[in-house]
């Protein structure tokens, strides 16, 4: 009889197995979703034929792997270029446009589109990463901008060690000033929580070795040029990069392997909740799990498990098998909850600082952080500037505002019809938009979106040590590993967990290992056309 992979969750990682699976094994996968759609965190919620992308999905990896992947799925738009260079984070790559895309439907392609994201402060807009610019020095003024590069240095000769926390990290690398400036208050917004309670390991997985000070010296010597050319030109150039994105959003790339999944003999149960684990010796011999509509349990064998539910869940799924401490670490990790409120809106505010090419005054940004002390909304995004396709009528702007909360609390609790009246009013009242221009919302909701890195997470390594005793389990992805990964980080899990399962290998380190030492994250990067150094002024905020 074929052997048997039971796969928790049809997120990126889940699907990826799968697809894996069936592809390089006998192995006979069978996916359990808890909900109704595939994707996880990365599907796409079509609302009126507005398409929502909950986080925003740049399709970039530093991965060959992960982007021919990608590009076998979903072909490139033809273009009139063979090769096209894109870039993301700061990173360049080519890739070439597959022979094949004209035999697909123009509608199965990912397009190649530019990269804008800022940062709107003060009632201003400043460039993402933040840069130590003529442009920036204008926002924040000169006496704000010689306080943080005093903080900076006095952060030098004055260092917190050891760094028991976020906070501690970011005054050590940034100084207090720019920290109370960029960091503090839009991170707790996020989080929910002050950064002295967070892990300095966020710190340290988000973002490494920063030198601020050449920053400040080239800004300091922007002031002061010696060739006397004060154009700044190509200020902006490093910020319009590229990246790939599927015509229909990130839920359209799931939605394509889960086809293939399925015509390869794969087998999914959607509305499937795990709701217990049974083992035999040391393995887990079968899943038990759960159908959400009719309430009838089933019971699946299982020759390997790979996990992407929270591990919170998962450890509770195992009933009184692990110890009560590992029980205990798991039932109290945190998560960060999310939810977007759409609006779709048919202008938006001119605003000096952000010429449009529209009539409706739409910006050109993808996203834009909102790090304003007087509204609760994180993050604005514009589904237009993703792809024209997210958008029913292209004479309207699509919007995405994000808010961070924890499931249960106040805002999370609050009406959709409340929402979205909070939506609207907060817009109005930074200066994006007239609430009389607000023609339709709704409000989608996503529980344990974020594995958070304080509270319990400091003793999160005895879960991980149980749960590396099991030989035929694999956790994989952001929940599975309580870890924040991106969309390409959780896929190259899943392809390391097969790669195990043929192997005959149940050491999983090299899993864990994915991200650990990586600098896929934006550091300091000096681009080549502006010389401009940039800085990461969150390295702690949710981006995909």
């Amino acid at each position: 009889m074929k052997k048997t992979a039971v796969i928790i969750g049809a997120g990126p990682a889940g699907l990826t197995a799968a697809l894996e699976l069936l592809r390089r094994t006998d192995i006979q996968p069978i996916i359990l979703e808890a909900d109704d759609c595939v994707g996880g965190i990365s599907r796409t919620i079509n609302y009126k034929g507005n398409r929502i992308d909950i986080g925003g999905h740049r399709f970039f990896s530093k991965s060959d792997w992960v982007m021919n992947w990608w590009k076998d799925i979903l072909p490139i738009e033809a273009n009139s270029e063979e090769n096209i260079e894109i870039s993301y984070q700061n990173k360049k790559r080519n890739v070439t446009t597959s022979s094949s895309v004209k035999s697909h439907p123009d509608d199965n392609i990912m397009m190649v589109r530019n990269r804008l994201s800022r940062i709107y402060f003060l009632r201003k807009f400043f460039d993402y990463p933040l840069k130590l610019s003529p442009e920036t020095l204008k926002n924040l003024g000169f006496l704000r901008m010689l306080e943080i590069g005093s903080s900076y240095m006095w952060s030098q000769v004055n260092q917190q060690k050891p760094e028991k926390s976020l906070e501690d990290f970011l005054i050590n690398r940034f100084g207090k000033k720019l920290y109370l400036t960029f960091f503090k208050n839009y991170t707790e917004k996020v989080w929910g929580v002050p950064c002295h309670e967070i892990s300095a390991e966020w710190g340290a997985q988000r973002i490494k070795g920063l030198s601020i000070s050449k920053a400040i010296v080239h800004a300091l010597g922007k002031l002061f040029p010696k060739t006397g050319d004060l154009s700044q030109k190509d200020t902006n150039t490093s910020l319009i990069e590229r990246f790939l994105y599927p015509k229909f959003g990130p839920g359209q790339m799931w939605e394509e392997v889960t086809k293939q999944v399925l015509a390869q003999g794969g087998v999914l149960h959607y509305q499937h909740k795990v709701c217990g684990l049974s083992f035999k010796e040391d393995k887990i011999a079968s899943v038990e799990a759960e159908n959400s509509i009719t309430g009838e349990k089933q019971v699946l064998n299982a020759d390997y498990v790979i996990s992407t539910m929270p591990v919170r869940d998962l450890i509770k799924a195992m009933g009184n098998i692990p110890a009560h401490d590992v029980k205990q670490i798991a039932q109290d990790l945190p998560y960060r909850d999310f939810m977007t409120v759409g609006l779709l809106v048919s202008k938006m505010k001119a605003n000096t600082q952000s010429a449009s090419e529209h009539a409706n005054n739409m910006p050109p940004d993808n996203w834009i952080y909102i790090q304003e002390q007087d509204v609760k909304v994180g993050r604005l995004q514009i589904f237009n500037n993703w792809s024209p396709a997210m958008v029913k009528d292209p004479n309207t702007i699509w919007l995405g505002l994000e808010y961070f909360c924890n499931e249960g609390d106040e805002l999370w609790s609050m009406a959709d019809a409340d929402l979205k009246v909070l939506g609207a009013k907060e817009l109005a009242k930074i200066g994006m938009i007239e609430e009389a221009d607000v023609l339709d919302s709704t409000v989608i909701r996503m529980p344990k979106a974020y594995p958070a890195y304080f509270g319990s997470y400091t003793d999160f390594d005895k879960v991980r040590s149980y749960l590396d005793t099991i030989p035929n389990l694999f956790p994989v992805e952001r929940n599975g590993m309580h870890r924040y990964n991106n969309q390409d980080h959780s896929m190259l899990t899943a392809k390391l967990a097969v790669d195990n399962i043929i192997a005959g290998i149940s050491c999983k380190d090299n899993i864990w290992a994915i991200n650990v030492d990586d600098d896929y994250h934006e550091e300091k990067i000096i681009s080549k056309a502006t010389n401009t150094p940039q800085l990461d002024p969150e390295p702690i905020s949710v981006t995909a």
